[in-house]
């Protein structure tokens, strides 16, 4: 496997796992993120906006959690890039970024941020699972190296 598909793997490896820890963490704990909902009224402002009748209900969901794999897998990415050294520290770096960028984007997109923002501990495990997934597609990259 090339470097290039070695990195859209890891990239989308750490997405899943940054939805994963997002879903499981929200059946958990009430304080947990809720980005999904986030993401949901960006679909429906973005559908709008180009003039189309946004999804509702199943439809919506799919579309919102395949538009934030996708993203985040383009993202992760990222961190196969500039040498084989640090991809863990990369990782971390990468996710805390987006993590605080997460926190603050939606607020100036006029997107609702109340379901990322609900607490100080709200906003530490936005950051923290972003910084999962960072971690996540690193360790798979620098595994994939190894074949």
């Amino acid at each position: 496997m090339n470097g290039l598909n070695k990195n859209m793997l890891g990239g989308l490896i750490g997405a899943l796992v940054l939805n994963v820890v997002h879903s499981a963490a929200k059946r958990f704990d009430s304080q947990a993120p809720e980005v999904d909902k986030v993401g949901e009224e960006a679909m429906k402002k973005t559908v709008r906006f180009a003039g189309f009748k946004p999804p509702k209900g199943n439809a919506l969901v799919a579309a919102t959690f395949g538009a934030d794999v996708a993203s985040n897998a383009m993202l992760y990415t990222l961190i196969g890039y500039g040498g084989q050294k640090n991809r863990l520290l990369k990782g971390a770096l990468l996710g805390t970024v987006v993590g605080l960028a997460t926190l603050t984007i939606p607020e100036q997109a006029g997107l609702d941020a109340k379901p990322i923002k609900k607490t100080s501990r709200t906003k530490l495990m936005t950051v923290a699972w972003y910084v999962i997934g960072g971690i996540a597609a690193g360790l798979a990259m620098k595994a994939m190296e190894k074949r």
